[in-house]
């Protein structure tokens, strides 16, 4: 399917930037969006600064995030947001594995592998 001679380095570096680049501004793009549904519907709100009141229990896990993104609420859209743009790097980690296993250098496809392991864990594993 794909082979090596596709994939000259100049190419895995051009995929890489144009992933972040697009990772970043589809995160900026979903971010905007949740920010604008906040303020049209909590715009003219006072702000209480005598009181901390932290993030709702439900915006503490991506499956209410999800949710509450779907359900148009702006907090959610935003988290949901943020949520793509720690997910960018992680794709970054993901395609860089599967660019060194083109290139049968299997040692950085282990390394790859093992971080992106560790930061899969660090995202989704330790909230079950």
């Amino acid at each position: 399917m794909f082979t090596k001679a596709d994939w000259s380095d100049q190419k895995i570096e051009t995929v890489i930037a144009n992933l972040l680049r697009a990772g970043v501004t589809l995160s900026a793009a979903i971010v905007l969006t949740g920010g604008l549904v906040f303020l049209r519907r909590h715009g003219l709100a006072h702000a209480n600064y005598r009181v901390f009141g932290g993030e709702p229990t439900e915006l503490r896990h991506w499956k209410g995030i999800v949710g509450a993104a779907l359900a148009g609420r702006g907090r959610g859209i935003i988290q949901l947001g943020l949520l793509f743009l720690i997910a960018t790097p992680v794709a970054r980690v993901g395609f860089a594995a599967f660019a060194f296993a083109l290139e049968r250098d299997w040692l950085y496809v282990w390394v790859a592998s093992f971080v992106l392991m560790v930061l899969l864990y660090s995202l989704l594993g330790s909230a079950v």
